[in-house]
């Protein structure tokens, strides 16, 4: 008989990516350290790019959905004078133009705070007609980029040192800062593209606690690894239900959620929620997975399973 393989360590990891790394190359060494593939990025940052990647690991990958919505945060260096193919420095210079003057960014900055409609880069992972752009660009051909909104809560000039500007950005998922970059410059009569990119935060996670992948297989990313509790999940902007004692087993086993929330109420993380309403199953310190909203045929909303995070294991544990 096949003896059955240990279970991945599931959790959080934040990971602070080198430039020069796809996201991809980031987590081999996680993947070393933790003593299992069942690892997964929830946002792709470019090879260029460094900051915040955040890893999640064993079961923790069913909460990929909740991550992928959250907004993030970005310094970066807009250089202008030169537009590439792929809008960063990576690319094939396309176009050339004059460095603005500093009070021109600050005016075209000002066009791209609030709600925006934005053309995503050419060389993107977004798929058309079942291929990726980027595919289609290196193939020669011109992927008709739609533009679709996105929002820029906070954007600001950092510093002037021409031709560079360096920005902060707080914004929306599915912002791409390269485009941004594009757009600011022609906004301000000229031509640039995104010299460097760092990623400060996602959601209510910084960079600051983030852990660097280390050169050896140490046991620094283990023990960075975070088990899934009420502050990872507060800082998903999720609000939650406190469950009464003995529910977590009924969770497992797929009970109707109507019987198991029973007089439970909902407590608001005081954020703001992701697109869809969705809710954290608690109870006691054990987290037990995610309920979503739904109408159901009778126009009337309920609740249904997003995802069932606890194990058997752990409803061994309180005592069901």
């Amino acid at each position: 008989m096949k003896k059955a393989e240990p279970a991945a360590p599931a959790g959080l990891l934040l990971l602070n990516k080198k430039p020069g790394l796809t996201s991809f190359e980031a987590l081999r060494p996680v993947k070393r350290a933790l003593g299992t593939g069942k690892v997964g990025h929830t946002g792709t940052l470019d090879k260029f790019a460094g900051g915040l990647l955040l890893v999640l690991s064993g079961r923790a990958l069913k909460l990929s959905p909740w991550f992928f919505h959250c907004a993030k945060q970005y310094e970066g260096v807009v250089r202008f004078g030169e537009e590439t193919d792929t809008l960063d420095p990576e690319g094939k210079v396309t176009a050339k133009a004059e460095v603005p003057p500093p009070e021109a960014v600050e005016r075209a900055l000002s066009l791209f705070r609030g709600e925006i409609e934005q053309a995503p880069p050419e060389y993107s992972a977004i798929h058309i007609d079942g291929k990726r752009a980027s595919a289609l660009a290196r193939a020669g051909k011109a992927p008709e980029m739609k533009k679709r909104p996105v929002c820029i809560y906070r954007l600001e000039l950092l510093s002037w040192e021409s031709p560079d500007a360096r920005i902060r950005v707080h914004c929306s998922s599915g912002t791409y800062i390269r485009s941004l970059a594009r757009d600011i410059a022609l906004a301000a009569g000229s031509r640039a593209h995104l010299a460097a990119l760092l990623r400060t935060g996602v959601a209510g996670f910084k960079l600051a606690d983030a852990v660097p992948a280390p050169e050896d297989e140490g046991t620094a990313l283990l023990e960075a690894l975070k088990p899934v509790d009420r502050g990872i999940i507060s800082r998903l902007g999720l609000p939650h239900f406190d469950l009464e004692e003995g529910m977590v087993e009924k969770i497992i086993q797929g009970k109707p959620l109507s019987r198991v929330l029973g007089r439970a109420s909902l407590i608001d993380a005081g954020q703001d929620p992701k697109p869809g309403k969705a809710a954290a199953l608690f109870c006691g310190d054990i987290f037990a997975g995610i309920a979503e909203e739904e109408t159901g045929g009778d126009g009337k909303n309920g609740w249904r399973y997003g995802c069932v995070y606890a194990s058997a294991k752990d409803g061994a544990c309180a005592g069901l």
